[in-house]
């Protein structure tokens, strides 16, 4: 089987595999620039300084900020899909004990066969708004969550469609890039707010050290501009990172999902419906965003393409994803 982009399945689980090790390494490699980069700027700074004024010559800094990289992204690789999970406040369905949650259990074992992964975790997100999402390491530890709101209002077809959906992702190792994604976010996020306090709150030391030396002249000051400037644009920067790995997989998985149920019909009937939700989804938060189904903020810039919106929306345009399910089952019904 081949996907829009030429690549076939096993082609997509490496190409991730690879996607996945490379925003680590860019992860790591980022702490280490604020790190040495604040070595050499406290270097620059207190090289001219007078005898007796502390002189940076190790770089501690850039040490210790490295090992946090790499450990933040062992660990957010280990836990990232359990804090995802526990963001929202999912529920396992371990023993359903309705309905709806029997058909849901079942319906995620079909499409698990379907789609030759083992059957995933079923948690349910105690929230009315219509959404859903996948998240895990990999097909072997994987977990898909659905919000009571879904469950309430997607017929068993409509179902299909969605949970086919979020198991393509799965399948594809999407779920691994994108839960690193929404871990390594949160911590870039968490890091970038610390760093903000720190500038402040070291304000007045760092000018009571320039008092008392010659200073680093025009060099210093330009490095670390630029150091600061970094720090501060690094949220925006993990959050387009974020939004860019969630669209270009957003219509793989639709098709890939079609596939698998063969009624496209079924998913562009669920988009419809999780359109129609005029509330967004208040259980899942930003930094969980790009994983869902659709976007759970309810953004109009989801609505459009180009410019901005391929910058700052975690979303294709749902309308023009119906639009190509329905043309696949026009295609379809066109060949029986």
């Amino acid at each position: 089987m081949t996907d829009d982009t030429g690549l076939n399945l096993f082609q997509q689980q490496e190409a991730n595999r690879r996607r996945t090790i490379w925003l680590v390494i860019a992860f790591v490699l980022f702490f280490a620039w604020l790190g040495f980069g604040g070595d050499f700027a406290y270097w620059l700074a207190t090289t001219d300084a007078a005898p007796e004024v502390y002189h940076h010559t190790f770089p501690w800094f850039g040490l210790v900020m490295t090992a946090i990289g790499a450990g933040i992204a062992r660990y957010g690789f280990a836990t990232g899909p359990n804090k995802v999970l526990w963001s929202t406040g999912a529920v396992e369905i371990v023993d359903p004990t309705t309905d709806k949650e029997r058909q849901l259990v079942n319906v995620v074992e079909e499409m698990a066969i379907a789609a030759g992964v083992p059957k995933p975790a079923v948690y349910v997100i105690p929230d009315s708004d219509p959404n859903a999402f996948a998240t895990g390491t990999g097909p072997e530890k994987s977990s898909v969550a659905v919000t009571a709101g879904l469950v309430q209002a997607l017929s068993r077809e409509e179902l299909q469609g969605v949970v086919a959906h979020e198991l393509s992702h799965v399948r594809n190792y999407d779920i691994r890039v994108m839960t690193v994604v929404a871990a390594l976010v949160g911590s870039v996020l968490l890091l970038s707010d610390w760093g903000r306090r720190g500038l402040w709150w070291g304000g007045g030391r760092r000018r009571s050290s320039d008092e008392g030396g010659s200073g680093s002249g025009p060099l210093a000051i330009l490095f670390f501009a630029v150091w600061v400037v970094s720090l501060l644009l690094a949220p925006l920067i993990a959050q387009l990172v974020a939004m860019a790995v969630s669209r270009e997989r957003e219509y793989l998985a639709d098709a890939s999902g079609a596939e698998l149920t063969r009624n496209p019909l079924s998913l562009a009937s669920a988009l419809e419906k999780i359109e129609a939700a005029a509330a967004p989804t208040p259980s899942i938060k930003q930094g969980v965003a790009h994983l869902c189904i659709a976007d759970p903020r309810g953004r109009s810039l989801n609505d459009r393409e180009g410019g901005w919106a391929n910058l700052f929306s975690t979303h294709p345009p749902i309308a023009k994803r119906i639009a190509l399910l329905r043309q696949m089952a026009y295609q379809d019904a066109g060949k029986a």
